[in-house]
């Protein structure tokens, strides 16, 4: 019996589900679920969409319910809401607020009995793995992660905000030095300034003022005013030809020392190179949705998190077609 998938919200991630969901054979998507009126949301696989409003009266049709929302406002309720209904993954990435999301979602699925996975995908989620198994092997050393280069939706957000602005993208780069050092167990203490720089592609407005746009940008706090920052202004047929993409990745590395003098270096190093990030998160909510679905039949509820995933259940393979193929 295949286990039956659902979607809220139908965006860039809920379309990267629907994908995903049909590369797993194991699963079905069985609906969609919006916000918007039924009728306007066209899916690619023809799945039925519903009103959100709609969704618990489908209890018994669906195992794992996929929350595509935003980490702003719709997680921080939807999550805690729907895991009294269903098993739920989200992949709430305010990387602050975990803990206080945690404890929200704990309490209703340990109340309901089902099975909520929260902060999945590459960061937190992917990456968070690998800083936990480097840190448990080389217990003297020194983490690092950086980001990049990829296309930056909150920046690039913030950035359509100014006044003047028609759209833009902003990438988010690693310094090539800074990587460069960690690489070579220098143990570098690098600053934000250091380990990153940013760069925008602006389609400005017809006589806007650039200069004060690029005033704006370079000096925004929490997004750019750390940074080191390039702004490019360019027409807006260069940025759909050149930056209509989600590109994203980054890395993950941790320096260590060991021998009874710690005489010997070891580097460990985690890659992502994605050309679509909302389609590799999907993947990884996907595979997680398969360890949801297992973890709740063996009788186990509340919030988890990576961390708390046995390897075995996201693969959909055999525990002897993994010893065979895999160790």
């Amino acid at each position: 019996m295949k286990i039956r998938v659902a979607i809220l919200g139908y965006g860039n991630l809920g379309k990267g589900i629907e994908c995903a969901v049909s590369q797993n054979d194991d699963m079905e998507l069985v609906a969609v679920f919006t916000r918007r009126p039924p009728e306007s949301v066209k899916v690619m696989s023809g799945t039925a969409v519903y009103h959100a409003d709609r969704l618990t009266e489908m209890q018994d049709k669906i195992d794992v319910l996929m929350l595509c929302g935003g980490s702003a406002t719709d997680l921080p309720e939807q999550t805690a809401e729907y895991a009294k209904y269903f098993h739920v993954v989200d992949s709430f990435d305010t990387h602050a607020k975990i803990p206080e999301h945690f404890a929200r979602v704990d309490e209703a699925a340990s109340g309901s009995g089902h099975i909520a996975m929260i902060s999945v995908g590459w960061d937190p989620g992917m990456f968070s793995l690998n800083r936990l198994y480097a840190n448990a092997i080389l217990r003297e050393g020194s983490d690092y992660t950086f980001w990049g280069k990829g296309v930056s939706q909150g920046h690039s957000d913030a950035i359509r905000r100014i006044s003047g602005v028609k759209d833009a993208k902003q990438y988010t780069i690693p310094v090539e030095a800074a990587l460069a050092s960690v690489r070579g167990c220098e143990n570098p203490q690098l600053t934000t300034r250091q380990k990153h720089t940013r760069e925008c592609y602006v389609v400005a407005e017809e006589g806007a003022d650039r200069g004060q746009i690029e005033k704006e940008i370079k000096t925004m706090p929490n997004y750019f005013a750390d940074y080191d920052t390039t702004v490019h202004f360019i027409s807006e047929e260069e940025l759909k030809r050149d930056h209509a993409g989600i590109p994203h990745g980054g890395l993950v590395l941790r320096t260590g020392k060991t021998g009874r003098n710690k005489e010997h270096n070891h580097v460990i190093e985690y890659s992502l190179k994605l050309d679509s990030n909302p389609e590799f998160t999907a993947c990884v909510l996907v595979a997680y949705a398969r360890a949801a679905y297992r973890m709740g039949k063996e009788g186990m509820k509340g919030c988890k998190t990576v961390f708390d995933v046995a390897p075995a259940y996201l693969s959909p393979m055999t525990p002897e077609e993994m010893r065979s193929s895999l160790l």
